[in-house]
């Protein structure tokens, strides 16, 4: 689960709605887009906030970064009890969508962070005209590993059996206890069980099944004709790094490791990551 370090939001960013022809999707929408947007999509269990520490040193790069919440995810509706509505391809075309919204004529740079890396792969594969770049960030080439399937098939079991709420204090159960100096603030954990009860159950069973039997479809992304990044932190329990790196030598992509990070570089680690993302849209945009 990825955690943001802080809520506030910061000068500049708005909580807005993104209208497309797929419906409305929360979103954060924050700086000018001198040198072009930044189009970024959560991952499993994630939200728009998952960005908030991106936000300042993207938009001082001169960027325009709307970071959104997927159907079904956290302030953006979606079906209760219809897991066929988040079908991937469903997602892929809401992406689209968004991608329509924000055309204004500048370069569209896409950033998915793990599933929403895989959501990402998916619209671009059906249409990649609307995007400058793609960058995948801790997002593997298939499913996640071995021990995480086993914990979503935990979760999807409970989520099948149990009210929201019971099925939170069960996460909460498992999780390690957090060194002192590691404590989440009071407002974050409060977000984090707001955003669990916020999000659709079907949702959360449609993209678990999603994340537990993903393909490998590294043979149709290369060839699409994008600059490609992979970027993770130095260790990732949801895909090795070694399958990361390999999926970048694949798809012949820059591949960026951010230090001191794990699965969630966007928010352990942003301003190394958002120097690392700023730097590879530039060179993007002039290729």
């Amino acid at each position: 689960m990825s955690k943001p370090p802080f809520l506030a939001l910061p000068a500049g960013a708005a909580a807005v709605r993104l209208d497309t022809d797929r419906g409305a999707f929360a979103a954060l929408d924050a700086g000018t887009g001198r040198s072009g947007t930044a189009l970024l999509i959560p991952g499993f269990t994630g939200s728009k906030e998952d960005f908030l520490a991106l936000l300042p040193p993207l938009t001082e790069a001169g960027y325009r970064v709307v970071a959104v919440d997927g159907r079904g995810q956290y302030e953006t509706p979606g079906a209760d009890d219809d897991e066929a509505a988040y079908a991937q391809d469903a997602l892929a075309r809401d992406l689209l969508a968004q991608a329509a919204a924000l055309s204004d004529g500048g370069p569209l740079h896409l950033l998915g962070h793990s599933l929403g890396g895989h959501i990402s792969r998916a619209a671009v594969l059906l249409d990649p005209s609307p995007f400058a770049s793609l960058t995948l960030m801790s997002s593997g080439p298939a499913a996640v590993a071995q021990g995480q399937q086993e914990r979503l098939k935990l979760l999807t079991d409970a989520l099948r059996t149990m009210p929201m709420e019971d099925v939170w204090q069960a996460i909460r159960a498992l999780d390690p206890p957090e060194a002192a100096d590691e404590r989440t603030p009071d407002d974050v954990s409060a977000f984090l069980h707001r955003r669990w009860l916020g999000t659709r159950r079907a949702q959360l069973l449609a993209t678990a099944r999603q994340l537990a039997t993903a393909p490998d479809r590294t043979d149709e992304l290369t060839p699409v004709p994008l600059p490609k990044h992979v970027l993770s932190g130095a260790v990732d329990y949801a895909w090795p790094v070694h399958l990361l790196d390999e999926m970048a030598q694949r798809l012949g992509a820059r591949r960026t490791v951010i230090a001191g990070a794990e699965h969630s570089p966007n928010a352990e680690q942003p301003a190394e990551t958002a120097a690392a993302l700023a730097d590879f849209w530039t060179e993007s945009a002039a290729s």
